[in-house]
């Protein structure tokens, strides 16, 4: 099972959500306080398993109400994906994927990792 782990940056506190394999799936935004970093970490636990998924690569792609994953193409031509609450906000994002089928197995992967309750707090 997977873990979030929390860290303090120079710009203030962020998450990244690892797989069973220690394997970085999702990352957030940097935080401006520790409380609100547990309220992202929370966020996800809570949308990232109901989330469906938009595949905005496909021409005339459908849109699907909030939570929900957005597949897209970043600059480079890679695949990721970002997580958006039922608010609309941008609560994780993924790395580039160079495969359509690698960046679905990274949504899958964060769905099922979501789902734990294991929390580390990394020391610099």
């Amino acid at each position: 099972m997977g873990k979030f782990v929390i860290r303090t940056t120079n710009t203030g506190v962020k998450f990244d959500l690892k797989a069973g394999n220690g394997e970085v799936i999702a990352t957030s935004q940097v935080y401006k306080s520790m409380a609100s970093c547990r309220s992202g970490v929370a966020s996800v636990m809570r949308n990232a398993p109901a989330a469906n998924i938009e595949d905005q690569t496909e021409e005339g792609f459908e849109k699907v109400k909030h939570p929900k994953f957005e597949i897209y193409k970043d600059k480079a031509g890679e695949f990721r994906f970002r997580l958006k609450a039922t608010n609309g906000q941008i609560i994780a994002v993924s790395e580039g994927y160079t495969a359509m089928a690698s960046c679905k197995n990274g949504i899958a992967s964060v769905q099922k990792n979501a789902a734990t309750d294991k929390i580390e707090l990394q020391k610099d």
